[in-house]
């Protein structure tokens, strides 16, 4: 299993307080320390996957975790829409938490915004706890609004890319810390391919195909 370097330091702290604290013989500090370093290396999981090809006009998954909104909403700032698409996804603590691309195109800009650290699973996070904001087009220019948001545990969104900078869906470009949610708006045009309820795998679950620009 392939560990993402971002959890190293959080395995390495937990696995050798565990191995002092077995040494000086205190042995339920040493065993709650070495299970901590075990959910650490579980947590920040990097398994490979494989977007379908080609994936031009389709947007994939930016994160693994179970779709828990899918509705049309105004978005104005990014899209002006008025009914533009969006889909909100549910990490728990048990899914893999690396995000991955949801189009092949490039990072326009970035914001980040700070705010409260409400549980995930609410519906109007998005707009009220701390969070990053991808504004993205792909190659046809087709515009898409990403959020990275922090949760209860989730305190910290992690980006790996930068404004200007052009991906491949399916490339990894950030994660979350430790339960979370991603927000993705698309036009209104785009033809759903989810529904509420469904486990998606970021780089691999089709979400939709985009229409003509």
């Amino acid at each position: 299993m392939r560990i993402h370097p971002e959890g190293w330091p959080w395995i390495g702290a937990a696995l050798t307080t565990g191995l002092l604290s077995l040494a000086l013989r205190r042995r339920t500090a040493g065993g709650l320390a070495l299970l901590a370093a075990m959910g650490f290396a579980f947590f920040f999981r990097d398994p490979d996957r494989h977007p379908p090809n080609p994936c031009s006009d389709l947007v994939l998954s930016p994160a693994d975790g179970t779709i828990v909104t899918l509705q049309r909403q105004a978005e104005p700032d990014w899209l002006q829409d008025e009914r533009a698409w969006r889909i909100g996804i549910f990490l728990s603590i048990f899914d893999v938490h690396i995000n991955r691309f949801p189009v092949t195109g490039k990072v326009v800009r970035m914001a980040h915004y700070p705010g409260a650290f409400r549980p995930a699973f609410e519906e109007d996070v998005w707009k009220r706890n701390e969070r990053q904001v991808f504004h993205l087009e792909d190659e046809q220019g087709r515009r898409i609004l990403m959020v990275q948001i922090a949760g209860l545990v989730a305190r910290r969104t992690v980006a790996w890319v930068k404004p200007g900078q052009r991906l491949t869906c399916g490339e990894r470009f950030g994660l979350i810390r430790f339960g979370s949610r991603m927000e993705i708006f698309l036009p209104g045009s785009a033809r759903i391919l989810t529904a509420p309820g469904q486990k998606v795998r970021a780089g691999e679950t089709p979400l939709a195909l985009l229409g003509n620009p």
